[in-house]
Protein backbone atom coordinates (compact mmCIF):
# COMPACT_ATOMS: atom_id res chain seq x y z
CA UNK A 1 0.00 0.00 0.00
CA UNK A 2 1.02 3.38 -1.08
CA UNK A 3 -0.11 6.19 1.09
CA UNK A 4 0.41 9.90 0.85
CA UNK A 5 -1.09 11.79 3.08
CA UNK A 6 -1.42 16.17 2.98
CA UNK A 7 1.96 16.15 0.72
CA UNK A 8 2.12 20.08 0.24
CA UNK A 9 6.10 21.08 -1.73
CA UNK A 10 6.72 24.76 -2.00
CA UNK A 11 10.34 26.25 -3.25
CA UNK A 12 11.54 29.56 -1.72
CA UNK A 13 12.63 32.46 -4.54
CA UNK A 14 13.45 35.77 -4.37
CA UNK A 15 9.94 36.88 -5.18
CA UNK A 16 8.64 34.64 -2.57
CA UNK A 17 7.39 31.30 -1.95
CA UNK A 18 6.48 28.68 -5.03
CA UNK A 19 3.82 27.03 -4.76
CA UNK A 20 3.83 23.49 -6.52
CA UNK A 21 1.77 20.61 -4.84
CA UNK A 22 -0.91 21.57 -2.19
CA UNK A 23 -2.35 18.87 0.24
CA UNK A 24 -2.24 15.85 -2.23
CA UNK A 25 -3.92 13.04 -0.71
CA UNK A 26 -4.20 9.50 -2.20
CA UNK A 27 -3.33 5.56 -1.44
CA UNK A 28 -2.74 3.13 -4.17
CA UNK A 29 -3.26 -0.53 -3.17
CA UNK A 30 -0.65 -3.42 -4.11
CA UNK A 31 -0.99 -3.89 -8.20
CA UNK A 32 -2.57 -1.00 -9.05
CA UNK A 33 -1.46 1.16 -11.57
CA UNK A 34 -2.62 4.58 -12.34
CA UNK A 35 -1.63 7.21 -14.77
CA UNK A 36 -1.09 10.97 -13.43
CA UNK A 37 -2.40 14.00 -16.09
CA UNK A 38 -1.50 17.29 -16.15
CA UNK A 39 -0.12 20.64 -17.87
CA UNK A 40 3.94 21.23 -18.29
CA UNK A 41 4.95 22.80 -15.32
CA UNK A 42 1.82 21.34 -13.16
CA UNK A 43 4.36 19.62 -10.54
CA UNK A 44 3.40 16.09 -12.06
CA UNK A 45 7.49 15.41 -11.95
CA UNK A 46 7.93 17.01 -9.02
CA UNK A 47 5.01 14.34 -6.95
CA UNK A 48 6.94 11.49 -8.49
CA UNK A 49 10.01 12.36 -7.13
CA UNK A 50 8.91 12.46 -3.69
CA UNK A 51 6.61 9.42 -4.33
CA UNK A 52 10.34 7.67 -4.89
CA UNK A 53 12.08 9.45 -1.86
CA UNK A 54 14.12 11.48 -4.18
CA UNK A 55 13.02 14.61 -2.91
CA UNK A 56 11.00 15.75 0.61
CA UNK A 57 7.98 17.06 0.88
CA UNK A 58 7.52 20.81 2.17
CA UNK A 59 5.19 18.98 4.80
CA UNK A 60 3.23 15.76 4.96
CA UNK A 61 4.10 12.28 4.64
CA UNK A 62 4.08 9.20 2.31
CA UNK A 63 4.68 5.59 3.59
CA UNK A 64 5.25 2.13 1.62
CA UNK A 65 3.32 -0.46 3.10
CA UNK A 66 3.58 0.71 6.46
CA UNK A 67 6.92 2.26 6.25
CA UNK A 68 7.46 5.87 6.62
CA UNK A 69 10.91 6.60 4.41
CA UNK A 70 11.53 10.30 5.12
CA UNK A 71 11.73 9.44 8.93
CA UNK A 72 14.72 7.43 7.76
CA UNK A 73 19.22 8.11 8.02
CA UNK A 74 20.43 9.40 4.47
CA UNK A 75 22.15 5.81 4.70
CA UNK A 76 18.43 4.11 5.13
CA UNK A 77 16.87 5.98 2.82
CA UNK A 78 19.15 5.56 0.03
CA UNK A 79 18.68 1.51 1.16
CA UNK A 80 15.02 1.64 1.19
CA UNK A 81 15.04 3.45 -2.47
CA UNK A 82 17.15 1.28 -3.72
CA UNK A 83 15.23 -2.26 -2.34
CA UNK A 84 11.98 -0.72 -2.72
CA UNK A 85 11.34 1.39 -5.62
CA UNK A 86 12.19 1.46 -9.31
CA UNK A 87 12.81 4.09 -11.48
CA UNK A 88 12.22 4.59 -15.67
CA UNK A 89 13.19 8.38 -16.94
CA UNK A 90 11.80 10.27 -20.38
CA UNK A 91 15.86 9.75 -21.21
CA UNK A 92 16.27 6.51 -19.95
CA UNK A 93 19.35 7.27 -17.93
CA UNK A 94 21.61 4.73 -18.72
CA UNK A 95 25.19 4.56 -18.28
CA UNK A 96 26.96 5.12 -21.80
CA UNK A 97 30.38 3.23 -20.54
CA UNK A 98 28.39 0.14 -19.94
CA UNK A 99 26.93 -2.60 -21.94
CA UNK A 100 23.40 -3.19 -21.75
CA UNK A 101 23.20 -5.83 -19.25
CA UNK A 102 25.74 -4.15 -17.32
CA UNK A 103 23.14 -1.21 -17.14
CA UNK A 104 20.34 -3.85 -16.04
CA UNK A 105 22.48 -4.92 -13.04
CA UNK A 106 23.64 -1.47 -12.43
CA UNK A 107 20.62 -0.99 -8.92
CA UNK A 108 22.56 -4.24 -7.83
CA UNK A 109 26.55 -2.98 -7.23
CA UNK A 110 25.29 -2.20 -3.74
CA UNK A 111 24.13 -5.53 -2.80
CA UNK A 112 25.72 -8.19 -0.54
CA UNK A 113 23.99 -10.70 -2.96
CA UNK A 114 24.56 -9.04 -6.45
CA UNK A 115 25.76 -12.12 -8.05
CA UNK A 116 22.72 -13.92 -8.13
CA UNK A 117 21.17 -10.97 -10.14
CA UNK A 118 22.65 -12.39 -13.50
CA UNK A 119 19.84 -14.96 -14.64
CA UNK A 120 17.24 -12.40 -13.29
CA UNK A 121 18.63 -9.62 -16.02
CA UNK A 122 19.09 -12.02 -18.84
CA UNK A 123 15.43 -13.41 -18.28
CA UNK A 124 14.33 -9.98 -18.25
CA UNK A 125 16.43 -8.68 -21.21
CA UNK A 126 14.64 -11.92 -22.91
CA UNK A 127 11.25 -10.45 -21.44
CA UNK A 128 11.64 -7.45 -23.46
CA UNK A 129 12.65 -8.65 -26.33
CA UNK A 130 16.64 -7.74 -25.94
CA UNK A 131 17.69 -10.97 -25.18
CA UNK A 132 20.55 -10.73 -28.31
CA UNK A 133 21.87 -7.40 -27.36
CA UNK A 134 23.23 -8.17 -23.92
CA UNK A 135 27.02 -7.04 -25.09
CA UNK A 136 25.37 -3.68 -26.92
CA UNK A 137 26.08 -0.29 -25.60
CA UNK A 138 23.55 2.30 -25.57
CA UNK A 139 25.28 4.48 -28.52
CA UNK A 140 24.07 0.95 -30.68
CA UNK A 141 20.19 0.81 -29.45
CA UNK A 142 17.40 2.78 -30.78
CA UNK A 143 15.55 5.28 -28.64
CA UNK A 144 13.09 2.00 -28.24
CA UNK A 145 15.31 -0.30 -27.23
CA UNK A 146 16.98 2.15 -24.55
CA UNK A 147 13.57 2.29 -22.41
CA UNK A 148 13.50 -1.02 -22.44
CA UNK A 149 16.74 -1.32 -21.22
CA UNK A 150 15.64 0.93 -18.19
CA UNK A 151 12.12 -1.14 -17.58
CA UNK A 152 14.66 -4.12 -17.50
CA UNK A 153 16.71 -2.39 -15.26
CA UNK A 154 13.51 -0.50 -12.86
CA UNK A 155 12.37 -4.57 -12.35
CA UNK A 156 15.51 -6.21 -11.61
CA UNK A 157 15.47 -5.64 -7.73
CA UNK A 158 11.86 -6.54 -7.40
CA UNK A 159 10.34 -3.34 -6.64
CA UNK A 160 7.29 -2.75 -4.96
CA UNK A 161 6.55 0.60 -6.54
CA UNK A 162 7.13 1.42 -10.22
CA UNK A 163 7.77 5.07 -11.07
CA UNK A 164 7.82 6.87 -14.50
CA UNK A 165 8.32 10.05 -15.61
CA UNK A 166 6.76 10.37 -19.58
CA UNK A 167 8.40 6.87 -20.27
CA UNK A 168 7.25 7.05 -24.04
CA UNK A 169 7.63 10.86 -24.07
CA UNK A 170 10.53 10.63 -26.38
CA UNK A 171 9.47 7.61 -28.69
CA UNK A 172 8.01 7.61 -31.71
CA UNK A 173 4.42 6.03 -32.34
CA UNK A 174 5.32 2.42 -32.79
CA UNK A 175 7.84 2.25 -30.33
CA UNK A 176 5.81 3.97 -27.51
CA UNK A 177 3.17 1.52 -27.84
CA UNK A 178 5.56 -1.54 -27.52
CA UNK A 179 6.60 0.57 -24.24
CA UNK A 180 3.48 0.89 -23.07
CA UNK A 181 3.06 -2.53 -23.78
CA UNK A 182 5.76 -3.70 -22.00
CA UNK A 183 5.64 -2.02 -19.29
CA UNK A 184 1.85 -3.28 -18.48
CA UNK A 185 2.44 -6.75 -19.27
CA UNK A 186 5.32 -6.42 -16.70
CA UNK A 187 3.26 -4.62 -14.18
CA UNK A 188 0.60 -7.68 -14.24
CA UNK A 189 3.54 -10.01 -14.21
CA UNK A 190 5.26 -8.45 -11.19
CA UNK A 191 2.27 -7.01 -9.30
CA UNK A 192 3.97 -3.90 -8.08
CA UNK A 193 2.35 -0.76 -7.68
CA UNK A 194 2.72 1.42 -10.90
CA UNK A 195 2.79 5.19 -10.97
CA UNK A 196 2.92 6.62 -14.38
CA UNK A 197 3.71 10.76 -15.40
CA UNK A 198 2.54 11.04 -18.65
CA UNK A 199 1.26 13.89 -21.11
CA UNK A 200 -0.41 11.29 -23.34
CA UNK A 201 -4.11 10.47 -23.32
CA UNK A 202 -3.34 7.56 -25.54
CA UNK A 203 -1.18 6.10 -22.61
CA UNK A 204 -3.06 7.31 -19.32
CA UNK A 205 -6.23 5.97 -21.46
CA UNK A 206 -4.61 2.29 -20.96
CA UNK A 207 -4.50 2.62 -17.06
CA UNK A 208 -7.78 1.52 -15.62
CA UNK A 209 -7.01 4.63 -12.55
CA UNK A 210 -6.38 8.01 -13.69
CA UNK A 211 -5.69 11.73 -11.99
CA UNK A 212 -5.24 14.76 -12.72
CA UNK A 213 -2.68 17.53 -11.47
CA UNK A 214 -3.66 21.18 -11.94
CA UNK A 215 -3.43 24.29 -9.60
CA UNK A 216 -1.64 22.07 -7.23
CA UNK A 217 -4.29 20.05 -6.63
CA UNK A 218 -4.45 16.36 -7.32
CA UNK A 219 -7.92 15.05 -8.24
CA UNK A 220 -9.20 11.34 -9.36
CA UNK A 221 -10.51 10.81 -13.03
Amino acid sequence: MLEVNHVHKEYSTPRGPLHLLSNISFSLKKGTATAIMGPSGSGKSTLLYILGTLELPTAGEISLHGQHPFKLGHKDLAKFRNQHIGFIFQDHCLLPQCSVLENVLTPTLVSEDRDSYQDRALLLLEQVGLGDRTDHRPAELSGGEKQRVALARALIRRPSLLLCDEPTGNLDIQSAKLVADLLIDQHQLHGSILVVVTHSSVLADRFPSQFQLIDRHLKRL
